[in-house]
């Protein structure tokens, strides 16, 4: 599973011009499942974005977590984030999973984190959605965990 996540001020997602989740500071994650991955891959990952240090302490030094600093999340599924761009000018999508199998695991990533973070907002899977944000600082890091 593939994380793509950024340290917002705020950040929001809407469908259809309505907002369907939105956070004050935080993470806002992206995230998109590949073929092989499965639960287990997906709790890995939630651990790791959740621990993953981005967060300025009282040095402003980046030793925070999003759990830490008790922040939101964000979550909104983007399959693109799968793309195989090594060859012509279209990216082929071969590489993500079947919709089916990326929806249960996105869904099941969803509620782990509402299990273990207070925060949790996400987009719609499958909607064509609108997010807005401001990044802060701005700290974007590409988490990637596979079997």
């Amino acid at each position: 599973m593939i994380a793509l996540i950024q340290r917002v001020k705020r950040a929001s997602v809407e469908v259809n011009q309505q907002t369907v989740g939105q956070i004050d500071a935080g993470l806002l994650v992206f995230l998109c499942a590949e073929k092989n991955d499965t639960p287990e891959i997906g709790e890995r990952l939630l651990k790791k974005v959740l621990a993953y240090r981005v967060f300025g302490d009282e040095n402003g030094k980046m030793n925070l977590s999003v759990a830490d600093t008790q922040g939101g999340l964000l979550i909104v599924s983007q399959f693109t984030l799968a793309a195989n761009t090594n060859s012509g000018t279209r990216a082929s999508f071969t590489p993500a999973a079947a919709p089916e199998l990326a929806k249960n695991l996105y869904d099941g990533w969803v509620r782990s984190a509402q299990a273990q973070h207070a925060q949790v907002q996400t987009g719609v899977f499958g909607a064509d959605m609108q997010v807005a944000l401001v990044n802060d600082g701005p700290v974007t890091f590409w988490l990637q965990v596979g079997a």
